[in-house]
């Protein structure tokens, strides 16, 4: 982890390091460096000026963990055909996922169900243990657009903890600056994601089952949030598979947008363990295929 507040980009409070408000973190030669936005140019700390145009945008955050949320916008519920659940449940992804701005995604070879997921991302800001609903927004430091992907050609082997099929490298597109709490009002607000310029998902607050404040105190309870953590808070309806070649794209109103493009990956995955399949669950999470039906067209695949 990184010792120093250059090196996170971020300012000291009450002897914690707290992630860098409305700034920028990108690649300079091999080393990551922190600046700000003016005009079409990029201001590093030092002085540099390197043009938006060229830089390469890495993940304004550098969190201990990630946390993302299953099922909480109704649409996807309703798409599914799913029971509403009692109380959301969660995953994580390990930092490695994190992508940013512009950015590729990486498609191994020999699989197809790479899924795009528009979500807004949490920051938090201070240390959160036992937080009672009423006040968990006060330990949020600011607010991200991201796209949670996933590919579910391997949703068989996960066998339900979703390492696998959320958990590669650059799995986790996130925007380009964390915009501070408060700018941004996480109980009103409109996504949308966007397939090669086409709106493929779309929602707001108001379809959220269980809020940002309901989802930080629900899992403060039992797990210590630190600065800098990221929480997922879940994606609508309508999360499908990109191509090759594809560009994705999910915007928050007050948040921005991360921009992300998919390529082959040319990999070799028979040296070791489960190897892509198109599993009943691949088709049913993947194009929300009703499951028995996906259990019939996997019959049908084989016979």
């Amino acid at each position: 982890m990184p010792s120093t507040l250059s090196e996170v980009g971020g300012v000291e409070r009450d002897g914690e390091v707290i992630p860098a408000m409305g700034r920028v973190r990108i690649a300079a030669g091999a080393t990551a460096r922190w600046g700000t936005l003016d005009g079409d140019e990029i201001v590093l700390d030092d002085g540099t000026r390197v043009p938006e145009a060229d830089a390469a945008y890495l993940a304004p955050v550098q969190p201990s963990k990630i946390i993302a949320v299953h099922l909480t916008y109704r649409s996807r519920i309703e798409e599914y055909k799913a029971r509403t659940p009692a109380h959301p449940s969660y995953f994580m992804k390990p930092p490695t996922t994190l992508n940013g701005h512009r950015g590729q995604l990486r498609r191994p070879a020999g699989t197809e169900f790479l899924n795009y997921e528009g979500e807004l991302a949490v920051v938090i800001g201070r240390r959160m243990h036992g937080v009672a609903i009423e006040d968990a927004l006060s330990y949020v430091e600011g607010y991200a657009v991201a796209n949670d992907v996933g590919l579910h050609d391997f949703r068989h082997a996960d066998r339900g903890s979703m390492l696998r099929v959320k958990g590669q490298d650059g799995f986790l597109p996130i925007s380009p600056s964390v915009v501070p709490a408060g700018e941004f009002d996480p109980t009103s607000y409109e996504l949308r994601t966007t397939l090669n310029g086409e709106v493929v998902q779309r929602a707001t607050a108001a379809d959220l089952i269980w809020g940002v404040a309901y989802q930080l105190a629900d899992l403060s309870r039992l797990i210590t949030l630190e600065p800098g953590d990221v929480i997922l808070t879940g994606t609508p309806a309508n999360s499908r598979p990109m191509a090759v070649g594809d560009v994705v794209a999910v915007e928050i109103d007050g948040l921005g947008r991360v921009e992300s493009t998919v390529v082959d990956w040319d990999v070799d995955l028979t040296a070791a363990g489960d190897q892509p399949e198109t599993s009943p669950n691949t088709l049913h999470v993947a194009l929300a295929v009703p499951e028995d039906e996906a259990e019939r067209m996997v019959e049908r695949s084989k016979a």
